[in-house]
């Protein structure tokens, strides 16, 4: 069976029905639009693609696996601001011969990984592609408080992490040298474990700049770096590799570092805490502001890759 034998609004009514809805959703799918609750009168709004062959790959990944790491990029995105998650428009573009199940588990990983976070898929699209195609909108509530932009770090700030970095690039790294284990590293690469608390625990706390680690901690760092005007300084003993990243890459010839300091789709939270403020849990310091330009590692210019270039095939 395939996506042309089903048809559009067949497959929407299956793919639709597996689709819990949370508070936040007053009016789900079958309408025009979703009504979506917003008691602060401001939405955080924020969109990611996902492109086969260049985003996953399915002789690498499950479609539920697609689903939650579609999801996760988008609600990270939301957490990073400060805000809480409340819901996620999703459009599917796919070849007409693709097998309707594959569309189910999607949408079962996107449903499941909202969930995680009180949220849920309120509508969306769907149309044929010859490459298979998720773009994701996520909507937010700041709950009252300003959301944190990338502009506001200052010369004297703590740079904190919340979640992990090198987790998925290593796997992404064993994957595309033709491996399956080690397992953990895998799946951290097909399902990122994001910490989607820590958005609003730091705005709570006072954070002056956050950013989501999607594309490399060191580019990215690199955008706050730039929005706010200051250098940023990571001290390269605040991370620890851990002894399966360690083996991995002694085994593939890799530097973990390049993993932990260059590697995205862990969707780890980086923030600019003032000098006195009491990191919440789950954060942990990792460097420092400073005036000046750029990022760098204890007091040096890294030369390794620094993150991952959508329009480059390599991370530099």
């Amino acid at each position: 069976m395939t996506v042309t034998d089903v048809g559009e609004f067949g497959l929407i009514d299956r793919v639709t029905a597996r689709l819990a809805q949370g508070q936040s959703c007053l009016l789900g799918p079958g309408d025009d639009g979703a009504v979506v609750a917003a008691p602060d009168r401001r939405v955080v709004a924020s969109t990611d693609v996902l492109v086969e062959g260049r985003h996953f790959r399915r002789d690498w990944s499950a479609a539920r696996d697609v689903g939650h790491r579609a999801a996760a990029a988008n609600l990270a995105d939301i957490a990073a601001m400060g805000a809480i998650p409340t819901a996620l428009l999703v459009a599917l573009c796919m070849p007409a011969e693709l097998d309707p199940a594959w569309a189910e588990e999607l949408a079962d990983g996107l449903g499941a990984e909202a969930a995680l976070v009180g949220a849920s898929v309120v509508g969306g699209d769907m149309s044929a592609s010859p490459t298979l195609t998720i773009a994701v909108t996520a909507l937010g509530d700041l709950a009252g408080q300003p959301p944190v932009v990338r502009s506001g770090a200052r010369p004297g700030d703590v740079v904190a992490l919340a979640g992990r970095t090198g987790w998925a690039a290593a796997g992404y790294t064993v994957l595309s040298r033709g491996f399956r284990t080690p397992r953990l590293l895998v799946e951290a690469f097909r399902r990122p474990e994001v910490p989607y608390a820590a958005g609003p625990a730091a705005a709570a706390a006072g954070a002056t700049a956050m950013i989501d680690v999607s594309d490399g901690l060191l580019a990215d760092l690199g955008h706050v770096a730039a929005a706010s005007g200051v250098a940023i300084d990571l001290s390269r003993e605040a991370f620890e590799v851990p002894r399966q990243m360690r083996d991995a890459a002694a085994a593939l010839g890799v530097d973990p570092y390049t993993w932990i300091l260059a590697g995205g789709d862990d969707h780890a939270l980086a923030a600019t805490f003032p000098p006195d403020a009491a990191l919440p849990d789950g954060w942990r310091p990792v460097g420092r502001v400073a005036a000046g330009a750029g990022v760098t590692v204890d007091g040096a210019g890294y030369d390794g890759p620094r993150g991952w270039d959508h329009f480059r095939r390599t991370a530099e």
